[in-house]
């Protein structure tokens, strides 16, 4: 009976990869066995209620065994993964992408297809569910994170950061069930790999064990093992590749539809003599079963627990707007001459003092980015109580796990590091765009204003890069007030942001206090109602808007008049109707300040427009000293300005 329920698994993706005409066999069917275990005895989940929050998650962070995925969810019942779905595999507007898409109403848990990702957003994901158990105990939330994972998801370094954080932990919720069947794309594991990689789970602290990835026994042993341990845990499950098809164990059998032949073949090897797409009714029964295993759980969850529950996740709330409100109000009467990131550290402070659904974080850099403050408490492996993460010097693991915590739609996840050092998370911000998870990714230390830290430490291209990705709100803001208001934006969004921010001190620019005006993604900061023949516009963000105000002072003096707009946000003010866009740009010679590459620019600025900006990396010097040498200073705009306009 049990061969029968893993060989509808295996069916179901051959055929799903057939209509298609394009897909991934290998894992599907190598890890058929595993699943079916997983689903049938251990996996607790609701179909009928798939965003059930005490819910066991799986993770398929080997995306491209998707196929299995789906034949999973339709087989169990979740009402949306119909055959219908699983026959437009790769299809157009299908629920059944190629990789796995973020879709929690159809059981997908977040989206997977670049190696290693699915498994850090896993350990998010327990990460997440020891924070919600410590914040409304063992009834409420307990539940386990599963990984479907293969040899190159182990590869890839964030596997390794996340691992060991992992490890650090003690996330004994999660458990990985790891493909071991010895071979990649390019051949066996042995022509690239030469550790041994159960040793090295081993130092992070994880449980390992061998397991026969085609017993049922076992890897329900494994499976039971794991957890009543305390350590997360790596299930090595020896297992053939495309099992039961004549391709079985080669590299040819991790993609490519199936030849009729082929199949007939691989019908006759599993003893399977059903036609595509065809489920023998005994063995539906049994998987619908299946689905229905934990209703009774399930059904008592919501009778003592989902009032308790429901409501708490993370909402921008009017008490928290207050909040934020009043410090704006304390800047805008003090006007302090501080670093952006020490006013982004003051919002943080203010933030996690009123709420528990907050938690911040970053990499070995929490004082440097302010992402750490003094209210704040450190996770430890034995108290998830608090609020703060100690990444270590992992950014891309940082990231991805940002993703996973924030995917249950509970909690807010902030995470730090330097500009610079935002391409080591590219991929993770890229898929917190791709899923709309909103992570607020604080980069600091934005610009050549770092410094004597030189070139390495000084980003030129990271913002217009980020500004490249669609979903994403990137945030410069130029003072203390616009820093406020730009966290404002972030924390009502449903979009993932980046807060870019200053290491240098900067000037107040503001002084309108009470309208959010960052959150049109720009504005007239100053509106020049001279009277005079020569007019020009002065756009600016960050730190360079106090430029802006210096060029237009010496403007004004030599009888040019100058209108200086901040923009925080070029997403949110790309959004805004074109006729507050003309009013806010206005028709005259437009003017571009930005300390960095300027790509983009072009779009506000027309063909006539001038920037000034960074064509080059930077140099290690003092903040003065660089900004002069790229001629980012007032006098230098100002001159080149004039001799433009005569």
């Amino acid at each position: 009976m049990f061969r029968s329920l893993a060989n509808a698994v295996r069916f179901l993706s051959i055929h799903e990869v057939g209509v298609a005409n394009g897909g991934h066999l290998g894992m599907a069917l190598g890890m058929a066995d595993c699943l079916t275990v997983l689903f049938r005895n251990f996996l607790r989940f609701c179909p009928e209620d798939p965003r059930w929050p005490n819910r066991d998650r799986l993770v398929f962070s080997g995306g491209h065994g998707s196929p299995a995925l789906y034949a999973l969810l339709h087989l169990s019942g979740y009402e949306k993964m119909t055959l219908d779905e699983l026959k437009r595999f790769r299809q157009l507007g299908s629920l059944t992408g190629g990789h796995p898409e973020y879709n929690l109403d159809c059981g997908i848990e977040v989206s997977t297809g670049l190696l290693g990702q699915g498994f850090a957003n896993a350990v998010g994901m327990a990460i997440e569910e020891r924070l919600l158990n410590a914040r409304f105990g063992d009834e409420c939330i307990n539940h386990y994170i599963y990984v479907c994972a293969g040899d190159g998801d182990l590869m890839e370094g964030i596997t390794h950061e996340a691992s060991a954080i992992a490890g650090h932990l003690a996330l004994g919720h999660l458990i990985v069930l790891f493909d071991d069947n010895d071979v990649t794309i390019d051949g066996k594991v042995s022509v690239s790999t030469s550790e041994d990689t159960l040793k090295r789970y081993e130092s992070y602290g994880w449980q390992v064990l061998s397991v026969d990835g085609h017993s049922e026994d076992d890897i329900h042993r494994a499976i039971a093992a794991a957890q009543l341990d305390p350590r997360p845990s790596l299930l090595a499950c020896k297992t053939q590749i495309g099992f039961g098809t004549p391709r079985a164990g080669t590299p040819k059998a991790h993609a490519g539809a199936l030849s009729s032949q082929e199949i007939e073949e691989t019908k006759k090897n599993l003893q399977w003599p059903y036609g595509p797409f065809e489920i023998p009714e005994y063995v539906a029964k049994i998987w619908q079963a299946i689905g229905l295993r934990h209703r009774e759980s399930y059904e008592k969850w919501m009778k003592t627990q989902a009032e308790k529950f429901g409501s708490q996740k993370f909402e921008y709330t009017e008490h928290l707007k207050k909040t934020l409100r009043s410090l704006k109000k304390e800047y805008f009467v003090s006007r302090p001459f501080a670093a952006t990131r020490t006013n982004s550290q003051d919002v943080l402070s203010r933030l996690t003092a009123e709420t528990n659904l907050v938690i911040s974080g970053s990499c070995d850099l929490g004082s440097s980015t302010g992402c750490w403050a003094k209210n704040m408490t450190p996770l430890e492996k034995t108290d998830f109580s608090g609020n703060y993460i100690h990444y270590g010097v992992r950014e891309q693991a940082m990231g991805a796990i940002m993703n996973g915590i924030g995917a249950g739609r509970k909690i807010i996840a902030v995470g730090g590091t330097f500009l610079a050092f935002s391409d080591y998370m590219r991929a993770d911000v890229r898929m917190a765009a791709l899923m709309n998870i909103p992570s607020i990714f604080v980069f600091s230390h934005d610009s050549i204003g770092v410094g004597e830290d030189g070139p390495t430490h000084q980003p030129v291209e990271q913002i217009s890069a980020l500004r490249s990705i669609p979903n994403l709100n990137v945030f410069r803001p130029a003072d203390a007030q616009e820093t406020v208001e730009c966290w404002e934006c972030a924390l009502a969004s449903s979009n993932p942001s980046a807060i870019i921010l200053t290491r240098q001190n900067v000037l107040s620019a503001r002084f309108s206090g009470k309208e959010n005006l960052c959150e049109h993604g720009a504005y007239l900061l100053y509106e020049d109602n001279m009277d005079l023949y020569e007019r020009v516009t002065l756009i600016a963000s960050g730190s360079e808007v106090g430029i802006a105000l210096d060029v237009k002072k010496m403007l004004n003096d030599n009888n040019v008049s100058a209108n200086v707009v901040s923009i925080p946000c070029w997403r949110l003010f790309d959004k805004q109707p074109e006729n507050y866009k003309r009013q806010v740009l206005g028709n005259d010679l437009r003017i571009g300040i930005e300390a960095s590459n300027g790509f983009g620019w072009e779009k506000y600025l027309g063909a006539d427009g001038l920037f000034f900006g960074v064509n080059n990396f930077g140099k290690s010097a003092p903040c003065a000293d660089v900004y002069e040498y790229f001629g980012l200073t007032a006098h230098k705009i100002y001159r080149q300005v004039l001799e433009k306009i005569n």
